[in-house]
């Protein structure tokens, strides 16, 4: 019985978000003004903004932070050219964000956090916020300091009563998703002990896995990032000292056993932004159905200890091609939205957070699942 009761309020809940999807729920931009006496800047100098829509009612003491993702430059080159852009300033970012998905404000669209405080950090330092380095040649200035952005964002929301949150989940997309992975437990030392602090990766978790010629491409990118932005220092000193390369923990596959709170993995098994670093463009359809076989394998070896070890842990990993599923509302809680066991994804982080129900749910290889929204055709 109760579990009839269940479907159908889901369901009516589906129903009335898809009825309300036209409602867009646009948020201003707060710029930290205080950024500039730590030296927070983007790349081009400008200074660090955050979106906040404010909590109401059962969830006014809940806090949920949104890291944005949008890639990383790792030479000089590339990140000259991105802080002329949104991804590296914040003069030329729209000054309304449109919140939809894990940020809506509607409880039929996104009811476990839909009534908590929800703010979305902006991406303008190229360094999945944790760099913290700076370039001048004379002519041209360059600011690495996404370390100091996260920091000054945490420190402008503290008083805003971020410092007597009940509840806090840290959570991000893509480059934001790797930054939720790596500054989990920042969080959680900036919060009292009596908050409930988890984290979730959307998509944040790249692979040190080769490419289609057996080169460790990612790696190797990654490495330059590192040593560019002056990451390495502000890497978990548990993981840096255990490995023979400290800046492979970057890496959440080599971070993850020393993240402390409660963690919810997101991600396809062909993630199809990692795939294509990896593919070349002379692969046949054969290879490349192949390589996206390859890639799940690698991915779920690179969790399984956290699949069968972690007693706290969350996992959704699906067989669709895709890339950031948590802040599109067609992914997150729709009529039509990816399911694994006839739960959406908001439903199974939601039974995680709450611990209404064990949430580890991987999917069966590509072309079982027809549920995706897929980006891409299957090759």
């Amino acid at each position: 019985m109760e579990l009839v009761i269940s479907i159908v309020f889901v369901t009516a809940a589906l129903l009335t978000c898809a009825a309300s999807s036209g409602d867009r729920l646009l948020v201003n931009m707060t710029v930290v003004r205080d950024a500039a006496a730590i030296g927070a800047y983007c790349l081009d100098g400008s200074l660090p903004a955050y979106h906040i829509h404010r909590g109401f009612g059962a969830g006014a003491r809940n806090w949920l932070l949104q890291f944005e993702g949008g890639g990383w430059c790792n030479d000089i080159t590339t990140c000259a050219d991105r802080a002329q852009t949104r991804r590296g300033s914040t003069r030329l970012m729209n000054q309304l964000e449109t919140f939809s998905g894990i940020l809506s404000n509607n409880a039929s669209c996104n009811p476990d956090f839909y009534n908590w405080n929800r703010v979305k950090l902006r991406y303008c330092d190229g360094g999945s916020f944790v760099g913290d380095a700076m370039f001048d040649n004379g002519t041209l200035v360059l600011y690495f300091r996404g370390q100091r952005i996260w920091q000054s964002i945490i420190e402008d929301l503290l008083p805003k009563g971020l410092r007597f949150a009940k509840k806090a989940l840290l959570s991000g997309c893509s480059a934001g998703g790797m930054a939720s992975y790596l500054h989990c437990n920042s969080f959680n030392n900036y919060l009292p002990n009596a908050t409930a602090v988890k984290c979730l990766g959307d998509a944040g978790f790249f692979l040190d896995a080769p490419d289609i010629n057996m080169y460790h491409t990612q790696r190797t990118f990654f490495q330059h990032l590192v040593t560019l932005q002056g990451i390495e220092k502000n890497l978990d000193e548990n993981c840096t000292n255990s490995i023979s390369d400290p800046k492979q923990c970057i890496f959440p596959q080599y971070l993850l056993k020393y993240i402390t709170p409660p963690l919810f993995i997101l991600n396809s098994a062909y993630d199809v932004y990692q795939v294509r670093l990896l593919k070349s463009n002379l692969m046949s359809n054969d290879s490349l159905i192949l390589l996206n076989s390859s890639f799940r394998v690698e991915m779920l070896t690179a969790l399984r200890s956290f699949l069968f070890n972690s007693s706290r842990g969350g996992v959704f990993i699906n067989s669709c091609f895709a890339h950031c599923q948590s802040e599109s509302q067609d992914t997150w809680f729709a009529l039509d939205s990816p399911q694994m066991y006839n739960e959406t994804i908001a439903e199974s982080v939601g039974d995680w957070y709450f611990g209404r129900n064990v949430s580890k749910k991987v999917d069966c290889p590509y072309p079982c699942d027809d549920t995706c929204h897929n980006l891409i055709g299957a090759v």
